[in-house]
């Protein structure tokens, strides 16, 4: 069997590692120069995209911001998987919030900007403290603004005078005060069949992601019942197949949508090692028609993982590998600033064994890259 992923990043890499154990060819489309390329050697292919469609039994995407022209050329053949318009709905903070909308799904209180002179009505309507997002080709932390006060408006004004909002309209929500960040990934099969993964806890650091905790702590079955309720009410609304990620706020008791990603995301690094079967391997599966493989932890309820992403850096010692239960990805990339090198992955028999390894692990990485490390393994560590 054979699939082609549209990117060929990391993601298409960790696709094609977990393909090759089932028999299933993976190959990538480099967006950025129209090539069908090796999605871990890079190496351009034979052929033309328009031959490997053909060649392909199933499409996919790797990240939500592909080129229109080939997701077109992908959603005529048919085999793109999840759908064009699912897709764009992850590329388009509009078009998911419209989503949300339609499906009746709880979400943080927004309202969409075209022109600067609308943010005044936003605070009178949504208050003063906002987090203002493009619409398009945000992530990571960026094509985000933060207004704290009323009075900061003027110059935050100023600051997006220059944005054509006609072309990209802005989100401008309300600054919650919630209690954590979650996610929930699962996958949607072609025959409609659904699995969802433990909801992992999320920990942030200047807008990006830096360590992923599965299952989260201090979960019960009711929280975990309304993420999972949410989640097969967005596959079934979108007739969505793949795998999808779900980010949450907790606020109490109540779950809000945060965004939504069409594809394999970072929060579920952790099922490589953690899980029965690891999100990447399920989405093969999914697109391909297979059935889905089971999603509880590798060691039972009781089994915790973690993943801990490698940001902008190399400085890490391979001696890190000596703990055990400790597993490295890396990606291979050249280092720049704020960009995802690669992640290690932690499991454990409990919350505390796991903030015991992380301490651990912190001994061999530095604190100017893993700022988040020591804080979050002495907090797991301490949960009896």
């Amino acid at each position: 069997m054979q699939v082609l992923v549209y990117g060929a990043g990391q993601l298409a890499q960790m696709m094609y590692l977990d393909g090759a154990a089932l028999g299933i060819d993976v190959r990538a489309v480099d967006v950025n120069s129209n090539t069908v390329v090796h999605p871990v050697s890079k190496a351009r292919l034979d052929g033309t995209i328009a031959q490997a469609i053909d060649w392909a039994d199933a499409l996919t995407v790797e990240f939500e911001h592909v080129p229109e022209d080939l997701l077109e050329q992908a959603e005529a053949s048919g085999k793109l998987l999840p759908g064009m318009a699912s897709v764009l709905i992850g590329a388009d903070r509009v078009r998911e919030k419209q989503l949300l909308s339609r499906l009746d799904i709880p979400n943080c209180p927004y309202q969409i900007v075209t022109n600067v002179d609308q943010l005044p009505d936003c605070v009178q309507q949504l208050g003063e403290r906002l987090i203002i997002k493009a619409s398009r080709d945000g992530y990571d932390g960026y094509g985000q603004w933060r207004l704290n006060k009323a009075e900061e408006l003027p110059q935050l004004q100023q600051q997006l005078a220059g944005l054509d909002l006609e072309k990209v309209p802005l989100v401008v929500e309300k600054m919650l005060n919630f209690d954590r960040e979650l996610s929930l990934i699962g996958a949607r099969s072609r025959n409609g069949e659904v699995m969802v993964y433990p909801l992992a806890e999320n920990l942030h650091h200047q807008g990006q992601l830096h360590v992923s905790v599965a299952p989260a702590t201090a979960s019960n079955e009711a929280l975990t019942a309304r993420a999972q309720e949410i989640f097969t009410r967005l596959v079934e609304g979108m007739d969505y197949v793949g795998v999808l990620a779900v980010e949450l706020f907790q606020c109490g008791e109540t779950l809000l949508v945060n965004e939504l990603a069409p594809r394999v995301h970072n929060s579920g690094h952790w099922t490589q090692a953690g899980a029965h079967t690891s999100q990447f391997e399920n989405h093969l599966r999914a697109v391909l028609g297979l059935s889905l493989g089971a999603t509880g932890n590798i060691g039972g309820d009781a089994a915790v993982s973690a993943m801990v992403n490698i940001i902008g850096c190399d400085d890490h010692q391979l001696a890190l590998l000596s703990i055990p239960g400790v597993h490295l990805n890396w990606y291979g990339k050249s280092v720049r600033h704020k960009r995802k090198m690669g992640h290690i992955n932690v499991t454990a028999e409990s919350y505390q064994a796991l903030g015991n390894k992380l301490q651990r692990l912190s001994g061999y990485l530095s604190t100017t890259h893993f700022p988040c490390l020591p804080d979050e393994s002495q907090r797991l560590a301490n949960i009896r």
